[in-house]
């Protein structure tokens, strides 16, 4: 079986403009996706030093 951390040096590949920008694309909206859903989530680390915090005073 070939190492394949071997071609991990070598030039990369020419890729069709069509399929870059395509997975460009996708990169982008799950980069989003995971800005929005942490926008919606609980930070419990916040949360928990929040309580912590509180509780002292």
């Amino acid at each position: 079986m070939e190492n394949p951390f071997r071609k991990i040096d070598k030039p990369l590949k020419p890729v069709p403009p069509e399929l870059k920008a395509k997975v460009m694309n996708d990169i982008a909206m799950a980069k989003l996706l995971m800005e929005v859903a942490g926008l919606f989530s609980i930070n419990m680390g916040n949360v928990i030093e929040t309580t912590i915090k509180n509780r002292k005073q």
